[in-house]
């Protein structure tokens, strides 16, 4: 019998709420399904599963704040669900978790009820509106497809509502205030634990942003590569010859990382940021990398993000050209070891075979822990970017 328990989706994160199970108890499940959604200081996460088998038991009820590690449902071995699943990895392989270490310790459940008569057929969207709004979506009648609550139905519900919320009702939260609170504890930790080093370099983008140039005039404006795709491909692939930075520390010790993943920062709407991870960098085409990254940006800030994406990143990359900085000297985001800053693409006169041209160049700066890495491998790291970009045709 595995354990499904709430994963530990962030450095600092000590416990989750559940806000709705997408499988019931006899459903089959195969790793990599999306089996319930719980939310977070950093938004709602979609968690997978990493077993296969059928839902034996459903252990905790939605609305419950349950502490990283707990049980929240068994799965029964299923040998019939294996065979699929081994079908289905065929096509879709996913990538293990970071390292063991980060795996949160296995505890006994607290409660043991099966909570799937409480169930209600409404959307995730429409159960946040709900909170947002103070509504009991078991008071409301569906009006969408076999009964389900739309988020009309909730509005509607809001607007007709006679009797105010009960005294003990919990105040409004402010996702925006809580997000900065847990940006500030993971910050303060990393300068309070982690002996930063950091080093700079200045690119030449000439060669690489020409030849980039050539690449999207054939294709269409929905499907043209940006340069931070290259960037990305560049540190992925720098890291397999640097691996030393592409680990983790925990527990007085590094873990190096097979798997290269890198995070990438992206600011959200109401404020802060999330840094999600693109599996499997260092493997995919430019093209490919451009998809995936439009994708993520887009799901990170309508809040449909995958549990694997926000606990898998093996270094994160932060972009703050576009508000025109130059330099950023980024804060190692743990249990990671080092963090790439990228700045504002300038022009600048650059000397050529000894003579003075224009050129276009990017300050790329490194952030990393001197207790798995030295300036020297960081040096080594930054040079074979520089090198790779210089090269475009073969990222």
């Amino acid at each position: 019998m595995a354990e499904f328990v709430m994963p530990k989706l962030g450095a600092d994160m000590s416990a989750g709420t559940l806000t709705a199970w997408r499988k019931q108890p006899g459903d089959t499940v195969h790793r990599g399904d999306i089996i319930a959604e719980v939310e977070t200081e950093k938004g709602n996460i979609d968690v997978e599963v990493f077993a296969d088998g059928v839902i034996e038991k459903i252990l905790i009820v939605p609305s419950e704040k349950v502490p990283v590690g707990t049980v929240m449902a068994l799965i029964r071995d299923d040998s019939a669900a294996q065979q699929t699943a081994a079908a289905s990895r065929d096509t879709h392989e996913l990538r293990p978790k970071l390292a063991s270490p980060e795996r949160p310790k296995i505890v006994t459940a607290r409660r043991t009820e099966q909570p799937a008569d409480r169930h209600l057929a409404i959307s995730p969207s429409a159960r946040r509106l709900a909170r947002e709004l103070g509504v009991d979506p078991a008071t409301v009648k569906g009006t969408g497809h076999g009964g389900a609550i739309t988020r009309e139905d909730i509005e509607q519900a809001a607007k007709t509502a006679t009797t105010a919320p009960p005294a003990t009702a919990a105040p409004p939260v402010d996702r925006a205030a809580r997000l900065r609170q847990t940006i500030a504890a993971t910050m303060s930790r990393s300068k309070r634990e982690i002996p930063h080093y950091y080093l700079s370099t200045t690119i030449d983008m000439h060669r690489a942003l020409e030849w980039l140039g050539e690449q999207n005039a054939s294709r269409p404006v929905a499907e043209r590569v940006l340069y931070g795709a290259l960037i990305l491909k560049a540190v992925s692939l720098g890291l397999r010859e640097v691996p030393a930075l592409n680990a983790t520390w925990q527990n007085n010790q590094v873990a190096l990382i097979d798997s290269i993943n890198v995070g990438v920062a992206i600011s959200l709407r109401q404020g802060g940021l999330v840094a999600p991870a693109l599996h499997d960098t260092d493997r995919l085409t430019l093209e490919e990398l451009m998809r995936r990254m439009r994708d993520l940006v887009n799901r990170t800030r309508s809040g449909s993000l995958r549990s694997s994406e926000m606990s898998d990143a093996t270094i994160t990359v932060t972009n703050l050209g576009e508000q025109g900085v130059e330099s950023v000297y980024a804060v190692i985001y743990p249990p990671q070891v080092a963090m790439v800053g990228v700045g504002k693409i300038v022009e600048r006169p650059w000397c050529v075979d000894g003579q003075i041209v224009p050129r276009r160049v990017v300050n790329l700066t490194l952030a990393a822990d001197h207790r798995v890495s030295d300036g020297h491998r960081g040096g080594v790291f930054l040079t074979a970017v520089d090198r790779l970009l210089q090269h475009p045709e073969k990222l």
